[in-house]
């Protein structure tokens, strides 16, 4: 090789040494170096990690086992899927299943619209802070505490019945309590008023982060009312909407305290849903194989609504 060449090709080469890699060797070294960054942030989370394996999924695992068994409590002898097929078969799980299902309508609808209205109206206003301090207080009260108070409104001699004899309404009174469907809707609407409370709070925070400058600009263009609303303000809340329907979900979905203290699940466990008829069937009844299969379809419900939900805020987003 000539002078010449030789000096062309160390040339050649040390300008391909100083380039930046190119191709798949550039996308394994970006790949070697998000492994590596990423190293540290796992140790950290693997005790989180482990945390929820061992509180969370050891007792799920055990429950499926459990429900594989007859209700024996002393030497139980393993039935396969007899506990689901006997609930299949129960008229009152598969009510209770339906009940379920209206609470998971009724729980998001009612405090997400409910939420959403309070909070739009009360926002502009001097005295809004009032009417938001009405409906944001029973929320900081337990269930238990909200059962007491609608057990006085809603029972024979209630203040609601007493409200409808005295304005001369008499024929609209009823036992609210004791005719399905109707005391299922009683029992959502009384866990609703006290649910909106936060409902109010979020979406008075996603109001509150609206730009101003784009309500006045909608404004400079005639957009205003409930054009302004719906068109404007509205698609702008839809980060807390999620927000506002995942707590409904998880309300809804593990109410108990509030169906067993005004109804006992009653009258003829017409009232139950799968959280409470897990609770019957476990410890009222004695039959932990029955109730171990419920906490399996409860869960199997939870987590398909859940990721229904996920994967549709997900693909939105």
């Amino acid at each position: 090789m000539s002078a010449p060449s030789e000096t062309r090709a160390l040339v050649t080469g040390a300008g391909r040494r100083g380039r930046a890699p190119q191709g798949d060797n550039a996308a394994a070294l970006r790949r070697r170096d998000r492994i590596t960054r990423g190293r540290p942030r796992l140790l950290f989370l693997l005790p989180a990690v482990a945390l929820v394996g061992i509180l969370s999924l050891v007792p799920f695992f055990a429950t499926v086992w459990r429900s594989l068994f007859d209700d024996a409590i002393i030497d139980p002898q393993f039935n396969w899927l007899a506990s689901y097929v006997r609930l299949i078969s129960d008229p009152v799980i598969v009510k209770s299943l339906v009940n379920t299902l209206m609470w998971l309508v009724g729980t998001v609808i009612i405090p997400v619209g409910l939420g959403l209205a309070i909070a739009a109206l009360t926002n502009s206003v001097n005295w809004g802070k009032w009417a938001r301090l009405a409906i944001v207080l029973p929320y900081a009260l337990s269930g238990t505490a909200v059962a007491v108070v609608w057990n006085f409104v809603l029972q024979d001699s209630g203040a609601l019945n007493s409200f409808l004899r005295g304005i001369g309404l008499g024929a609209l009174a009823q036992p609210w309590l004791l005719e399905w469907p109707g005391n299922t809707i009683m029992l959502i609407l009384a866990n609703s008023w006290q649910a909106s409370g936060v409902a109010v709070i979020l979406y008075l925070v996603g109001l509150q982060g609206i730009p101003r400058e784009t309500l006045e600009a909608a404004s400079l263009d005639g957009v205003d009312g409930a054009k302004r609303f719906f068109q404007i303000v509205l698609p702008q809340l839809r980060g807390t909407t999620a927000v506002v329907m995942g707590i409904s979900l998880a309300n809804g979905l593990k109410s108990f305290d509030l169906i067993w203290v005004l109804t006992n699940g009653g009258p003829g466990r017409a009232t139950e849903t799968l959280a409470v008829s897990m609770y019957w069937q476990s410890f009222v009844l004695q039959r932990p194989g029955s109730g171990a299969a419920i906490a399996v379809v409860l869960t199997i419900v939870v987590v398909a609504v859940s990721v229904t939900y996920l994967r549709k805020q997900l693909k939105n987003d």
